[in-house]
């Protein structure tokens, strides 16, 4: 049996974006939906060092994997933020709002409308 140790620190993580403080230096925020789905429409969003590899759709649909399992969702563009909802295996992750910000090909998560915990994720 796998060590659980992966997969709660992979529940954690995919939490927070699905989400440690972010640092502002270099990241700028985007301002709205459209330059939000010019970002990552028909891109993967990766983050190797837990498997992770999803897609989040111009339709509102979020699929991909993480770990060896499946990750389902759905999300929105609300007063600047994008807000989430998550599955990853038979676990729920709540509704979340997000602040995302950008540089270069990297992508940033950050919970709590950008007071929680950030996720960055490459963007291939």
């Amino acid at each position: 049996m796998p060590d659980r140790s992966i997969f709660k620190a992979l529940g954690l993580t995919l939490a927070a974006l699905l989400a440690s403080p972010a640092a502002a230096q270099g990241w700028s925020q985007v301002a709205d939906k459209a330059q939000f789905v010019a970002l990552v429409q028909d891109r993967d969003l990766r983050m190797p060092l837990f498997g992770i590899t999803l897609q989040v759709r111009p339709d509102g649909g979020i699929t991909g994997r993480a770990s060896g399992r499946e990750v389902t969702g759905s999300w929105s563009w609300e007063d600047g933020f994008f807000c989430r909802e998550m599955a990853w295996g038979g676990r729920e992750f709540a509704a979340n709002c997000q602040v995302v910000e950008t540089t270069g090909d990297r992508i940033r998560f950050v919970a709590d409308r950008g007071a929680g915990s950030a996720a960055d994720f490459g963007l291939r």
